[in-house]
């Protein structure tokens, strides 16, 4: 599964390198979504240009990158034609209530199931996580982020029905292999 769930994106050069191992085609040719629809509030906002950076200096072409608020639903024959989905960061609530309401979890999960790639970051990572009442199922269990070093979650390969709380630092993401959740940095 293609997926990365971070606190604070592409924010490390192994976190940047696990993107870009995911890529089939050269960054030029990707496909981007982008999606600043959680950020509700002025600190959230100002992430945003650091957020779409993730994507620009990975190489992607700003006019490859498709802005999508969750205003209006969606197309599945136009999301079909990207290779990834970046979702930013915010409000995790909101960002949940609006993917429901506009009918992008089917075609969200079904981008997944294709092998496509999917970032999130802070927020749009923990609408994947088990203690969000109409999550998107990915983790069997919570999920805490910007966490700081002493209570930051280990380095390793957990079961991916593991119950115990993730609590992800700055530096980390968690990647899928199997039935395995890997937390890095």
């Amino acid at each position: 599964m293609n997926v990365l769930l971070t606190s604070c994106g592409l924010e490390t050069k192994r976190i940047e390198k696990s993107f870009m191992d995911m890529l089939q085609k050269t960054t030029s040719e990707i496909k981007a979504i982008f999606i600043p629809t959680a950020a509700t509030s002025p600190d959230a906002i100002d992430v945003l240009p650091k957020c779409l950076n993730d994507l620009l200096k990975c190489g992607i072409k700003r006019e490859n990158i498709f802005v999508y608020d969750l205003h209006d639903e969606i197309e599945n024959n136009i999301i079909n034609s990207y290779d990834v989905i970046y979702l930013c960061g915010g409000s995790s609530d909101y960002l949940l209530k609006r993917i429901n309401e506009k009918n992008f979890r089917k075609q969200l999960l079904e981008f997944i199931s294709l092998g496509k790639i999917v970032i999130g970051v802070s927020a749009g990572s923990m609408i994947f996580a088990n203690d969000m009442p109409n999550n998107l199922g990915l983790l069997k269990c919570g999920l805490d982020v910007h966490c700081n070093d002493e209570i930051r979650e280990k380095t390793g390969r957990y079961a991916r029905n593991r119950q115990e709380r993730i609590k992800l630092g700055n530096t980390q993401a968690i990647s899928f292999e199997d039935d395995n959740i890997i937390v890095f940095e």
